[in-house]
């Protein structure tokens, strides 16, 4: 049978198909693409001769359709992984959170800004470069003790200019009606 023979048998088989594929694939607009896709393919097919052309379309469908339902498989896997892969909202930071640590990053920069430039220096070195006090004593050639007194006072001092900012935020922010 030649590729305009087969195409008549497509149409004539059309109904059984549809019902073939609407089972395979659970939705009759699956099945429509699906016999959509027949169609094309039937289109692209080089004139060969078929001996049963409705074994050969059924077969067809067939495959089609199993071939749909593990690109379907697939597709639902991928997303599910790259779902899964997504942070929840609540890991998300919210914008209170967001401005409060902001805030606290000014704090503590207006902090090193206000302190010695041996103890700025330390602290830097030690908690942002990550360089051990022992190589810190050496570079600023004092004691390891030294070094450990340093970070303690920056420590202290940015401590107390965040608590320092939140106390003056709490009052400059109270309810009103609140009395002091």
């Amino acid at each position: 049978m030649t590729e305009s023979g087969l195409k008549a048998v497509f149409l004539e088989e059309r109904p059984m198909l549809m019902r073939l594929l609407v089972a395979r694939l659970g939705s009759r607009e699956e099945a429509e693409d699906a016999l959509q896709d027949m169609w094309i393919k039937l289109d692209q097919l080089v004139a060969k001769p078929v001996a049963q052309p409705a074994a050969y379309l059924y077969r067809m469908a067939a495959n089609l359709a199993a071939d749909r339902r593990i690109s379907a498989a697939r597709g639902n896997a991928r997303d599910t992984a790259w779902l899964d892969s997504q942070p929840l909202a609540d890991d998300l930071p919210d914008i209170e959170r967001t401005l409060i640590a902001r805030e606290r990053l000014a704090q503590i920069e207006a902090a090193l800004a206000a302190m010695p430039e041996r103890m700025a220096s330390a602290f830097r070195m030690f908690r942002i470069d990550e360089v051990p006090q022992k190589h810190i004593s050496e570079q600023l050639g004092i004691s390891v003790s030294g070094v450990e007194k340093l970070l303690q006072r920056a420590y202290r001092q940015i401590h107390d200019a965040g608590s320092t900012r939140s106390e003056d935020f709490a009052v400059q922010h109270r309810l009103a009606g609140e009395e002091d």
